[in-house]
């Protein structure tokens, strides 16, 4: 279903998006789609294979105003849908949405010092007024730490979502944006005010099931688990999903995710790698003693498509809807052809994302999952 958007609010809120392969030209034909020199605000996600030094230097110099971003595992737009090798971003084009990018420079320095950030609290006034955005380093293994301790400094009372940045499937370098550079080992939190509607929202398309996987060796530090139930991991989770241990790859895990129970709700805790030793790699934190439970599908689109209309029913007029969406969503819908399918479904909105390695939701850090927000207009929309 299109939405209704009003024409004198229409441009208030920009998306667009660079398939150029040089960083200063898509960075140029970006700047123009969102009018940069309007902008209030800026959010953007890219390709880690641009030059980010070069796209940092131009963001900077063609944008003005406060912005953040991240490198991605692909970004998303629509109607384009699944888009790789690119550059997307939205732009606020008003004095009803205002960014304040709150840098963390060093992940581990904040996990063990967050008090040091008290300028992460949040007035009572400023109650249903603001959101938060978090972009965080998506190898760091730091996020369930600092998404907590975000979640404590601002009370709970700030609505809080977030992705995990990505660099593609190479597992190798992620990086968030501050200041005309990019940055390892980082996040940026974005907190925006706004006077408009706005909603957050989780989605994940998984169940349940009876069959239990109990984390019996584990490393923790490196969310590495070598055994479950006792017998080496990779070998072990093979068994239960019915593959070979040499066919395991982040196809089969996105096709068999396994969940952890948090505060009666079941959450999903993905695999990353199998690895040569026989152990296996988690995009999330895991420890020894853990109760896993493997989860069975529903078929994504059709699921995505009931939680689309769902969410714009409660929030009419829809002028943005931004999400982070677990880069093992991408691979299943990959696997299953179906990536073409979701575009149509994503074209009836005006989306804008990227594929993560983890995302975060209030003060949890979960994978296979889209998390995000949507913001609606303004009471004057119809006048």
């Amino acid at each position: 279903m299109e939405q209704d958007i009003n024409n004198s609010r229409r441009d208030i809120v920009r998306r667009g998006g660079s398939s150029l392969k040089d960083a200063e030209q898509a960075v140029e034909e970006l700047a123009k789609e969102l009018g940069a020199r309007d902008l209030n605000a800026m959010v953007f996600f890219c390709s880690s294979t641009y030059d980010l030094a070069a796209l940092g230097r131009a963001i900077k110099r063609r944008f003005s105003c406060p912005v953040v971003g991240c490198t991605t595992a692909g970004e998303i737009l629509a109607p384009a849908g699944y888009m790789q090798h690119s550059v997307v971003g939205v732009g606020f084009a008003t004095s009803e949405i205002t960014l304040v990018p709150m840098f963390i420079p060093s992940l581990t320095d904040f996990v063990n010092t967050p008090d040091s950030y008290l300028q992460l609290s949040s007035p009572d006034e400023s109650i249903g007024r603001e959101f938060g955005l978090l972009l965080i380093d998506g190898l760091s293994m730091l996020e369930e730490r600092t998404v907590a301790a975000i979640h404590q400094l601002l009370r709970g009372r700030v609505p809080l979502i977030g992705g995990s940045a990505g660099d593609g499937l190479d597992f190798k370098q992620t990086a968030v944006y501050h200041n005309g550079k990019f940055y390892s080992h980082a996040a940026t939190l974005a907190v925006f005010s706004t006077s408009l509607p706005f909603k957050i929202f989780q989605f994940q398309h998984f169940t349940p099931t009876e069959t239990k996987l109990v984390i019996t060796e584990a490393d923790v530090a490196t969310r590495s688990v070598s055994e479950i139930n006792g017998l080496p991991a990779a070998a072990e989770y093979a068994r239960i999903v019915g593959r070979a241990v040499d066919e395991l790859s982040p196809t089969v895990f996105a096709a068999h995710p396994v969940m952890l129970k948090i505060g009666g709700e079941y959450y999903v805790r993905s695999i990353q790698t199998a690895n040569v030793d026989g152990s296996l790699t988690f995009y999330c934190a895991i420890d020894i003693g853990l109760v896993l439970t493997l989860a069975t599908s529903e078929h994504l689109p059709e699921q995505l498509s009931r939680q689309l209309v769902e969410l714009v029913s409660e929030l009419p007029n829809v002028q943005l809807i931004l999400g982070c969406d677990c880069i093992l969503r991408r691979l299943e819908l990959e696997r299953r052809n179906d990536c073409s399918r979701v575009a149509d479904i994503l074209a009836q909105y005006p989306f804008i994302g990227f594929s993560t390695y983890g995302e975060q939701f209030g003060g949890i850090h979960m994978n296979q999952t889209l998390t995000g927000l949507a913001i609606g207009a303004g009471h004057d929309s119809n006048e």
